[in-house]
């Protein structure tokens, strides 16, 4: 009974095996048909597949805390003490410094005299002032009973009024020796220096014994980074990449000190200051980094890349696919009896519409409009008498062309525009029944339609290339988002073997 079993099971595992092997057998005859068939068709193409576009732009910069707070000396003196050292934590008010105040001291000390002085003088002054005051009286008196001459009493007034000067010039000599022992007194407490924040010391300028002079300018003794949890990298972009960049857009970012790992940020400021170097215009962008770790020190060099745009899931081709142009031997493609502009517009109108949510009486007035669109198309189309017309007409009767000269590209907008301007006539009794919020996102859509850039695409159909117009999307530098009639799995000529196989 065990060896029918073990029978049956290995007969099993034969057959699976078998099967195994038929399957990788299949395989390899399609994929080897498949490489003999674009073998014999003399081109080197690739698989359009569908994957993610992210557009970076890459940039450095230095990274530093958020805060960062110089710590220095409002007084001269000779320095005596020096609490802390690199890297220390240091909480706000702890002691930093001490500059010896033996001469704030002295100035106190003499303040304090002068104004002891002063009160002394006060009262001398007040003491003649209560005399002068009663010998006025007396003398006021007598002269209203006329036994003394006027005169007398008018010198009396004026020893009087002398007396109460001398008790206010007493009482302000006071004030301002007050104020100046006051001045001592705070340049005695600025001899303790004392951290501002909570923060850890980056560096310290000063050893006791060193003798400080501040002048117009306070000399930084200690420079304290307020928080390095939480740190920023300021990065040079290029005025030409600078449109693209927008506050809270991701950020990826490397430090030479931890090569194999990477860091995560996001765009916090997009700075105005624009700096000149050598004719190159570069504005400050702003990353706000989190440090929890504490891994990242400032003044590191971050390798920042900025993700500024992102496309999931879409159709994409190399980017060679889109610079191959036939040469003279192949320059007769046959054409995709679907390509061109119309046809690009033709099918992307109907997805547009869509999104509208359209009522039944809108769907019939733009159905309309894309059939008398259609016909229109079909009727400007030619027929291909010659190779440079084989590849149909476009909506304004000409064809898809081979990819423009530099010298050609100023005019694609002026013809974008005129695209749109008869877009919105062919479609303008449709519009009409749109709603104002239907209305504006048709407008923004057919806008963004007739702006979108358009490239020519060889796709190798039977051993022979079919010219197609895709609308072009992101990329990356390596693969280029496209649409239109275009599928995953198709073969896109990427360049010509041809020339290699000649003698």
């Amino acid at each position: 009974m065990n060896t029918n079993v073990q029978t049956g099971r290995r007969a099993r595992g034969l057959m699976g095996i078998g099967a195994v092997v038929v399957l990788a057998l299949i395989a390899w005859f399609a994929w080897h048909q498949h490489r003999a068939a674009t073998d014999s068709s003399g081109y080197r193409t690739a698989t359009v597949d569908r994957g993610n576009i992210r557009v970076t732009i890459s940039a450095t910069g230095t990274l530093g805390a958020i805060s960062t707070v110089d710590v220095g000396s409002q007084i001269s003196g000779q320095v005596t003490d020096v609490l802390v050292d690199f890297n220390d934590h240091v909480h706000k008010g702890d002691v930093l410094a001490r500059i010896d105040p033996s001469t704030y001291q002295a100035q106190i000390a003499q303040g304090s005299a002068a104004v002891a002085s002063a009160r002394a003088n006060l009262g001398s002054a007040q003491a003649t002032l209560r005399n002068a005051e009663a010998d006025y009286g007396r003398k006021s008196q007598l002269a209203g009973e006329q036994l003394v001459a006027r005169s007398d009493a008018d010198l009396a007034r004026a020893a009087r009024d002398q007396a109460i000067a001398q008790v206010n010039a007493a009482q302000a000599q006071i004030t301002q020796q007050q104020a100046s022992t006051q001045t001592a007194q705070l340049n005695l407490q600025r001899a303790v220096i004392r951290s501002p924040v909570d923060g850890v010391v980056l560096t310290r300028t000063i050893e006791p014994g060193q003798t400080v002079a501040a002048s117009l300018q306070a000399p930084v003794l200690f420079q304290l980074a307020e928080d390095l949890s939480k740190m920023e990298i300021v990065l040079a972009i290029d005025e030409a990449d600078i449109g693209q960049v927008k506050p809270g857009q991701a950020v990826s970012f490397s430090v030479d000190a931890f090569p194999d790992r990477q860091f995560q940020g996001s765009v916090q400021q997009v700075r105005l200051s624009a700096t000149n170097t050598n004719n190159v215009i570069t504005y400050p962008v702003v990353v706000a980094v989190d440090n929890s770790d504490r891994t990242l020190l400032p003044g590191m060099t971050a390798n920042a890349e900025i993700e500024v745009s992102r496309r999931d899931d879409v159709l994409r081709v190399p980017n060679s696919a889109l610079r191959y142009k036939p040469d003279e031997e192949s320059a007769n493609p046959q054409a995709s009896p679907a390509s061109g502009r119309s046809a690009g517009m033709a099918n992307e109108l109907p997805g547009i519409a869509q999104r509208l949510s359209l009522g039944a009486g809108q769907r019939a007035a733009f159905d309309t409009a894309l059939a008398a669109l259609q016909a229109r198309t079909a009727q400007r189309r030619s027929p291909p008498a010659t190779p440079s017309t084989s590849a149909g007409n476009s909506l304004f009767g000409r064809g898809p062309q081979p990819p423009r000269s530099s010298g050609d590209k100023g005019n694609q907008g002026a013809m974008r525009q005129r695209m749109l301007e008869r877009l919105n006539q062919q479609f303008a009794a449709f519009r009409a029944t749109l709603n104002p919020s239907q209305q504006a996102q048709w407008d923004r859509d057919v806008a963004a339609l007739a702006a979108a850039r358009r490239a020519p695409l060889y796709v190798l159909v039977e051993g022979k290339p079919k010219l197609v117009t895709v609308r072009v999307g992101a990329s990356d530098g390596t693969s280029t988002e496209v649409s239109g009639d275009i599928r995953a799995g198709d073969l896109v000529v990427v360049g010509s073997e041809r020339a290699a196989a000649s003698p």
